[in-house]
């Protein structure tokens, strides 16, 4: 599996760049049709055993010790714990740490407060209604009906003063081109009285002649203390150029920053659908609280005809050099597959320990289990064992399809009679995202 840092620097940078439609404008039919198909499946190959899914080592939870960073703890260790059998969703993997550290748990204060970004206004008269918080942690994408996204039919601009002195401004436009093109947009802005916080909202919906729809919001903001955040969340229809299958996208990049401690945090999530159940989804997750600093990245895929492939990639360092993680592959078809992972930590000093796992699952009940450590530790083992596995994503098609209504309703251009869409198929299909993990990363 592929999850090194390659394009790490791509993915997780802070920068603010202008919002683009996903693959350009794509080629496809008009008056495509949706077919929506809900079905569910999960695969359970029975066996002796009753567990579901057992963890590959002697002992299920894997004991890390490290020295503390910190003065104040330095006399102490610090244990972390890598749980494999507890699972809250559809990864199966849970790190717990005593103490709370990075991860998916660990929230900077600043974060935590949003309240103190800036204080909410409430403008009078026909004055936009701002979102004035900042986006939180670890929410996925959420679905269109959260926006709550309202298009003005007319175009203009119109601004206010509140009652509390802040001000507002609020334009909307529309822009046509080639091949039907139209984009419909309503920017908002707001400030305080005394210009120590402010913040901007836009949201859009796009068009062509080719069935292209997309619905899309940007946002940002900053407060007297120097905190800032901006977020950005888009869903798009299209038909696939290769497979002739309608597709529903959907994204979103979320990023906050302190401004009175080195602390901030970015995520960057992805899902990807089509009508014959082919799923992809991702993301990449990065954060910074003083001295220490975390990365994620996971990803699934499910090919609409049982094929499944999931993996994880953690790891966390501090500034005195101590660094560990945890990551881990299934690949699974017709009840037969594989799992795999590495546990590892390096101390301030490069000693390095690690512990990794394997599991070959043949579909007849049999599972065998090997792995290692780089204490000694060791075992290759064949047990009578259930294989359980999703076969299907939880949130597919049918799903994305019903929360998708306004994207649905959008109504392109009328096209004048006689005038066809022009459509580029390419030369050739486009290459494999270089997110698709092959085998596992390299340890840090």
């Amino acid at each position: 599996m592929v999850a090194s840092s390659r394009a790490l620097a791509g993915q997780l940078n802070f920068k603010v760049g202008t919002v683009r439609r996903l693959g350009g404008y794509p080629s496809c039919n008009i008056g495509f049709e949706l077919e929506v198909k809900k079905r569910r499946r999960s695969v359970r190959v029975e066996g002796v055993g009753a567990s579901r899914i057992s963890c590959c080592c002697s002992d299920s939870v894997i004991p890390i010790r490290r020295s503390s960073g910190s003065d104040k703890s330095s006399d102490k260790g610090e244990e972390w714990r890598f749980d494999l059998k507890k699972s809250s969703h559809t990864h199966r993997v849970r790190i717990h740490a005593s103490p709370a550290l990075p991860f998916a748990s660990t929230q900077s204060p600043f974060v935590s407060k949003p309240d103190k970004f800036y204080p909410r206004c409430t403008p009078r008269n026909s004055g936009p209604q701002s979102r004035d918080t900042p986006p939180k942690r670890d929410t996925g994408i959420a679905n269109e009906k959260d926006w709550g996204i309202s298009l003005i039919n007319e175009n203009g601009n119109e601004s206010g003063t509140n009652e509390d002195g802040s001000t507002w401004y609020r334009e909307s436009g529309e822009d046509l081109g080639e091949n039907g093109y139209r984009c419909r947009w309503t920017r908002m802005s707001g400030q305080s009285y005394d210009v120590s916080s402010e913040w901007k909202e836009t949201w859009w919906e796009k068009s062509d002649w080719t069935g292209y729809k997309e619905l899309g919001v940007e946002k940002s903001g900053k407060n007297a203390e120097g905190d800032s955040w901006w977020e950005t969340w888009q869903e798009n229809l299209h038909q696939d150029e290769w497979s002739n299958l309608a597709r529903i996208e959907r994204s979103a990049q979320k990023q906050a920053k302190s401004g009175t401690e080195n602390a901030g945090w970015y995520e960057k999530w992805w899902e990807k659908y089509d009508a014959k159940g082919w799923t992809e989804k991702g993301a990449h997750k990065y954060g910074r609280l003083n001295e220490q600093s975390w990365w994620e990245k996971w990803g699934e895929h499910y090919d609409g005809r049982g094929s499944v492939l999931k993996w994880t990639d953690k790891w966390a360092e501090t500034e005195l050099g101590t660094k560990w993680g945890d990551k881990w592959e299934e690949k699974f078809f017709a009840g037969i597959g594989s799992r795999q992972g590495e546990t590892w930590h390096v101390s301030p000093g490069g000693e390095r320990w690690s512990r990794t796992w394997g599991e070959e699952h043949f579909g007849n009940g049999k599972v065998h289990k090997y792995g290692k450590s780089t204490t000694g530790e060791s075992w290759d083992i064949v047990v009578d064992e259930e294989t359980y596995y999703e076969a299907e994503p939880h949130y597919g098609w049918a799903d994305v399809v019903g929360d998708s209504s306004q994207l649905l309703s959008i109504n392109p251009r009328e096209r004048p009679p006689g005038v066809f869409p022009n459509i580029d198929f390419g030369s050739s299909p486009p290459p494999p995202p270089d997110d698709s993990p092959e085998e596992l990363p390299p340890s840090q």
